[in-house]
């Protein structure tokens, strides 16, 4: 699950691009398929997002939420890719997007009605 927040005004016109741009980093670095796209978008209004200083207002935090077991060098890997990806496709400076990754245990994520660690169906790989 990636849940990305930013100010309304500067967030909802880029989401698509945006999506797109977070979705081709998990592909090209995880593996992650196609069609596994998790995203929730969190337009905030200006007042309500508070950010650090020598940020401007189109500063973005993108959460990454997911089943542990990726080498740091491959999370590593995949928060230098959406830094150069997002700065080249959508002129985001890097100062200005924020990228934090939450490993969980597999039996502590729930979908299609199992955990995570029930799962032996995957089409992507989790240990890389």
């Amino acid at each position: 699950m990636i849940l990305i927040y930013g100010i309304k005004e500067n967030l909802d016109p880029i989401k698509a691009r945006l999506s797109d741009v977070i979705h081709g980093c998990m592909m090209s670095v995880l593996g992650m398929p196609a069609d596994k796209r998790a995203q929730r978008f969190i337009p905030m209004a200006k007042d309500d997002f508070y950010y650090p200083g020598g940020r401007t207002d189109a500063y973005t935090v993108i959460e990454i939420t997911m089943m542990a077991g990726r080498k740091a060098e491959t999370q590593k890997k995949l928060i230098k890719s959406l830094f150069k990806e997002i700065e080249s496709q959508l002129s985001i400076s890097p100062m200005d997007v924020e990228i934090t990754i939450k490993e969980l245990p597999a039996y502590a994520m729930g979908f299609r009605g199992m955990t995570g660690d029930e799962a032996n169906d995957l089409t992507y790989k989790i240990n890389v």
